[in-house]
């Protein structure tokens, strides 16, 4: 880190260099997925139609429902491609204010933020929405038929994607805000009894209500709270004499 200082409008014109490079990411990721996009639509509700009844089926109510929710999968599909270079364009914008053998980090910081963010993805995907469509669908019966809408699914699930991948970002925020003298791993470790509570209440609304679902997102939230505690007593600035 320079002692010269950068004028503000330099800051201001870094930043939008990073974020037009980031907006030109997004739009080649969408532009890739666009021509995928019905199939990637149809891997997106695989968890939901395997816990459909034979009777019921994704159905779209307005001319231009469905049109409309391939545009937003090639989107939303094409933002998540774009991920890693989103972090590396983050990094590189707050590069300048740290040191130099903080910058150093730039790679594990884009690796490891794109893995645990697409892990919690694949994690709500593959573990926890089976489970959980398969509770929400128990309630149709003779009387009441499930006929999910496309728009109202993909704005549940993408929802839910979102929030499993930025909580497991949970070690790479605390790394941050351990070099920043924020939180120290004696700090965390006193106040885990509370982030467990925590995690069983994010449990509980980012999960549909059944225990088995639940417990399958407050878990990975608490070993993540301990791998965060670990990470921070390594990482932990040491104090200069």
């Amino acid at each position: 880190m320079g002692d010269e200082k950068i004028p503000f409008t330099e800051h201001l014109e870094e930043l939008r260099k990073r974020i037009i490079i980031c907006f030109i990411a997004i739009g080649i990721g969408f532009a890739v997925c666009y021509s995928f996009a019905e199939r990637i639509y149809l891997v997106l509700a695989k968890p939901l139609q395997q816990a459909l009844p034979s009777d019921s089926s994704l159905i779209f109510t307005s001319p231009t429902e469905a049109f409309l929710t391939y545009l937003k999968t090639a989107f939303i599909s094409g933002l998540f491609l774009a991920i890693p270079v989103i972090l590396y364009q983050i990094w590189k914008f707050v590069a300048p204010g740290l040191y130099k053998n903080e910058a150093k980090y730039v790679v594990p910081f884009v690796i490891s933020s794109s893995i645990l963010f697409i892990g919690g993805a694949l994690f709500g995907y593959l573990i926890v929405f089976p489970l959980g469509f398969k509770f929400l669908m128990s309630f149709t019966s003779e009387s009441i038929l499930a006929l999910p809408s496309m728009r109202e699914y993909f704005n549940f699930v993408t929802k839910l994607l979102l929030a499993f991948g930025l909580v497991f970002e949970t070690p790479i925020f605390i790394l941050f805000l351990t070099r920043m003298n924020i939180v120290t791993h004696q700090m965390l470790s006193r106040q885990r009894k509370y982030f467990i509570l925590v995690a069983f209440v994010l449990g509980a609304v980012l999960t549909p209500p059944d225990v088995v679902t639940q417990t399958l997102m407050a878990v990975p939230l608490v070993i993540l709270y301990e791998l965060s505690v670990l990470i921070a007593r390594i990482f932990a600035k040491k104090p200069t004499v």
